[in-house]
């Protein structure tokens, strides 16, 4: 692994590069991006660890405004800026002499996923993609996520905190995570006990409350319907909101999009079950290089 830095938008953004082992000659490159408020050393780095030992040199990143990248908006999440993140990132990557710039591939893990499809859609170095267990979004994504009145109650809470940060430059916070309230970034009894265990670890549990001004006036579904590159989704009735999975693989346009639907598994042991992660890395390997080589 080699510690790197890239700049996106004039942002300075960290990143570990896993290059692929054994090789001799350039490889094909994977950009991951990860979950909502993820840090580049939970899942990314998971999946990244295995696409190398694969044959596949893979980078990933913290967001701007998380972990160790620059903006001083801290815990910000804003889907669009992660769009641009996820180009300037492939733009550092293609620059690698390990990396075979005609042969770019994009992964994206859960909230990670609707940025992916949307970068996969509007940049044309990607010659292929894939998203696993994916927070696809759209309105009725949201409905089923949050509820109608949470997510209202949300979205005009976000406008307001924005509209305070424009005007004053001051960020308003809360918890990114709560064992029940639906007011912070990722309510749930699930997320909490997995991202709990990260706090020691430097996942910060902070979220900027205009986030929910971005995050929640974003959707995927529309790129979805652009991406026209092979693409694999993978999937299960157990991971996060199946319907919008099942919505957002049928409206992709690619003539070659595949599905792997893995029944019962958990959605958080993409993250971190070596079992999980083995199997669906080298699945994912697999069509990778039937793709790009």
């Amino acid at each position: 692994m080699q510690q790197v830095a890239f700049r996106s938008e004039e942002i300075e953004l960290a990143g570990h590069l896993y290059v692929a082992e054994n090789h001799s000659v350039p490889t094909p490159g994977v950009v991951i991006i990860g979950p909502m408020t993820y840090v580049k050393e939970q899942a990314p780095t998971e999946y990244a660890r295995r696409l190398a030992a694969r044959g596949l040199t893979a980078l990933v990143f913290d967001a701007r405004y998380h972990g160790e990248s620059g903006g001083k908006e801290r815990r910000w999440e804003n889907p669009l800026a992660k769009v641009a993140d996820i180009k300037a990132a492939l733009s550092f990557l293609s620059s690698q002499a390990e990396v075979d710039p005609g042969k770019l591939i994009g992964l994206g893990i859960c909230q990670g996923s609707s940025e992916m499809i949307r970068a996969l859609a509007e940049d044309d170095r990607f010659k292929v993609g894939a998203t696993i267990a994916g927070h696809y979004r759209d309105y009725d994504a949201d409905l089923e996520w949050l509820g109608a009145e949470a997510r209202e109650v949300r979205l005009e809470r976000g406008w307001r905190a924005k509209l305070k940060y424009r005007e004053t430059g001051e960020v308003d916070y809360g918890p990114a995570i709560d064992q029940t309230s639906l007011d912070v970034g990722m309510p749930g009894e699930f997320v909490w006990k997995w991202y709990k265990a990260w706090e020691p670890r430097g996942w910060e549990n902070r979220y900027a409350v205009m986030s929910d001004a971005d995050l929640l006036s974003y959707e995927s579904l529309s790129a979805a319907g652009k991406l026209r590159k092979p693409y694999l989704m993978v999937h299960s009735d157990q991971s996060f909101l199946p319907d919008a999975a099942r919505r957002h693989f049928d409206t992709i346009a690619s003539l070659d999009k595949r599905i792997l639907w893995e029944g019962q598994t958990p959605h958080f042991s993409y993250y971190d079950q070596s079992e999980t992660l083995d199997a669906t890395t080298t699945k994912i390997a697999e069509f990778f290089h039937e793709v790009v080589g």
